[in-house]
């Protein structure tokens, strides 16, 4: 039997009461089926490990040191360690919200109090420089991360307040925010610095402090540090978003997770204060981003290097960066925009990012992590490992990606659905429930493995017309909705421009939706600017992208299969493998390549004909991309050249 899933009724984004918001985030629970597994992993395995890690990295000792409660040396390469801990606390916030733990609550407590006891008495918290670099505060704003580390502090106290009911770190986040607000302002105001951080985070978080608490000087804080960037405070750097002011911005540039923590911020922002020239910025920038910078994935980054978009369709494979962090930005970002506007595309893309981008950045078994998610790995691929590593790890130097995979799981019931004045929408498909604008729907579906999603209605408004919304996802060519009496499908003028099935009636409770989804596998093509994988395609099915691993394919790599067109793409239920996976079968041949002797290249038309030559045939087998490198350290790729 699944465990109950009573859910804090608040999640990480909560707009306020005066928001120029089209949707605001509904009430949901997940109860079985694919990411309820993967949530149970996180609760169970995951979320437990988090103290133990934490003490052996040394965080917890920076704390206690801090504090003066121990003695020894600072431990640790990098000025933001703090966060670590802070965005454990908030993942362990969200897994409380799920019901009592008693062993969970201990170690969150303790650890609060390690918080609590280093703070400085004028609100100041930053173990780095309260400990290694005594006296220089707010000296290296570029690298510093101090307030960074601020915003995560404040994200994690209000999910503990919101999930607990509770105010010892909330206490604790609004002496650090208040500081802040003594020291940070423009020129005019009388206060001693007028500067950024170079990594954006403390401005999203000072917008939900403001909600959280209702006072605006947080707000205003949040907009003054939004609207100073691209200034040259930072000596105008695009890897610290310094370069070119927000509203000012033609693409997404520069390092990716400070430039989606901060369009964050601004769509946060034009929600609560109305501001149409940074909401018209953002909508830009994600068309921007998504149509010329967003791997097949959802994933991010196309640079190792500064861990930067790089340029409009520059969207590597084996060098693709794609760090996790940035997946869960990406998907921050997109839920505020989805909530803002009403438009599905932006759940179209959080979808596309959950499956792929960002689930590939867990094991199967939640003890091992990928910092970079690239979309191949060679035949004869050596790897020494560490942060930016191809191959799995168990912790990281710089461990951004495993506490953050984990409050992001801890609390993803919070990003699936929403409600208007209208009714209901349902944004992405769980079996469990949604609540939201008077109504409960109960929802069973085995998606993404099949596409049937049978709702039921359970609680609706007395004798008036309700609406109940569902997202045709962006992939889906065919569908069919049984309404009641009535049948519709994707020929039918139902779905509007901004991708909603808008079912508009007087319901009753008891009364069933049923959606059909079709399916089948498919092949893609990329944008053919993307010079990377032209001539190739990638296979698809439903919200899952799919990728060939050499464990798979014995008797030789994968850098010399082609894709054969000319066979159809046929699916293969696996309980066996993976965990039970859904895998797509595809034929295939592995090319001849003849001797080139000591010089590669040769005449075009002998390349040609060597490439269009069939060599032995060879059946394929694709798996979730979410799925790879969890038997082998092996070869994997994603896009397959075809003949």
């Amino acid at each position: 039997m699944p465990r109950p899933t009573p859910v804090a009724p608040v999640g990480p984004v909560h707009p306020g009461p005066t928001a120029r918001t089209a949707l605001r985030p509904a009430t949901a629970g997940i109860t079985a089926g694919f990411w309820h597994t993967r949530r149970e992993v996180n609760a169970r395995t995951s979320i437990p490990q988090g103290p133990a890690l934490l003490e052996s990295a040394g965080n917890l000792h920076n704390l206690r040191l801090a504090a003066g409660t121990a003695e020894g040396e600072f431990v640790g390469a990098y000025p933001f360690v703090d966060t670590d801990v802070y965005k454990w606390l908030e993942a362990a916030s969200w897994q409380l919200a799920q019901g009592p733990e008693e062993d969970l609550t201990a170690h969150v407590d303790r650890i609060i109090g390690l918080v609590a006891a280093a703070q400085q008495p004028d609100g100041y918290l930053n173990t780095w420089f309260q400990l290694r670099e005594k006296g220089k505060r707010y000296e290296d704003l570029r690298w510093g991360h101090e307030l960074y580390c601020a915003g995560h502090l404040i994200q994690a106290a209000v999910a503990h307040h919101r999930a607990t009911g509770r105010g010892e770190l909330l206490d604790v986040a609004r002496r650090f925010a208040d500081h802040l607000d003594t020291v940070f302002g423009l020129p005019d105001s009388g206060k001693p610095l007028d500067g950024i951080d170079g990594h954006p985070e403390v401005e999203t978080a000072l917008v939900e402090l403001y909600r959280e608490t209702g006072e605006r000087r947080y707000l205003d804080l949040a907009e003054y540090f939004v609207d100073r960037h691209g200034h040259g405070l930072l000596g105008g750097e695009a890897y610290c978003q310094d370069r070119v002011p927000v509203r000012e911005a033609e693409n997404v540039e520069g390092h990716a997770v400070r430039q989606l923590y901060l369009l964050a911020a601004a769509a946060d922002l034009a929600t609560e204060t109305g501001d149409a020239e940074l909401r018209s910025a953002a909508e830009r920038l994600w068309h921007a981003m998504t149509t010329t910078k967003t791997h097949v994935t959802g994933g991010l980054g196309a640079h190792h290097d500064e861990e930067d978009f790089g340029d409009p369709y520059e969207l590597p494979n084996e060098r693709a960066y794609c760090e996790t962090c940035a997946a869960i930005a990406s998907i921050q970002w997109s839920w505020r925009m989805a909530l803002l506007t009403g438009e599905a595309h932006y759940s179209d893309l959080i979808e596309r990012t959950l499956f792929n981008g960002f689930l590939a950045g867990v094991s199967l078994d939640g003890e091992r992590w990928l910092y970079v998610n690239p979309l191949q790995v060679r035949d004869g691929h050596t790897d020494p490992g560490g942060d930016q590593s191809a191959r799995r790890t168990n912790w990281f130097r710089c461990a951004c990606c495993p506490p953050n995979v984990m409050r992001l799981l801890a609390s993803l019931e919070h990003y699936l659905a929403s409600s208007d004045d209208e009714g209901l929408q349902i944004h992405q498909y769980v079996s469990g429930s949604y609540s939201g604008a008077g109504g409960t729907v109960r929802c069973e579906t085995d998606y993404p493995w099949h596409g049937t999603i049978a709702l039921t209605v359970e609680e609706v408004p007395d004798d008036r017309p309700w609406t109940l919304s569902l997202r045709i996802p962006q992939w889906c060519r065919e569908f069919r909705v049984r309404c009641e009496e009535q049948t519709y499908d994707h020929t039918d003028a139902l779905v509007t421009t901004n991708g909603w099935l808008r079912l508009t009636r007087t319901w009753a409770p008891g009364d069933q939706v049923v959606l059909e989804l079709g399916l089948e596998p498919r092949l893609i093509a990329a944008d053919p600017r993307v010079d990377a994988v032209r001539g190739c395609v990638a296979i698809e099915r439903g919200p899952l992208v799919h990728c060939l691993e050499g464990v798979d394919h014995p008797g030789g790599g994968l850098d010399d299969i082609v894709l054969d067109l000319t066979r159809p793409l046929a699916v293969k239920h696996r309980p066996d493998l993976l965990g039970g996976v859904t895998t797509v079968v595809a034929a295939g041949h592995r090319r001849r390549i003849p001797d080139a002797g000591w010089w590669p290249y040769v005449p075009a038309t002998d390349a040609t004909d060597s490439a269009q030559s069939d060599g032995d045939p060879i059946e394929l087998t694709a798996v979730p991309y979410y799925a790879w490198a969890n038997r082998d350290d092996g070869s994997m790729r994603v896009w397959l050249p075809t003949s």
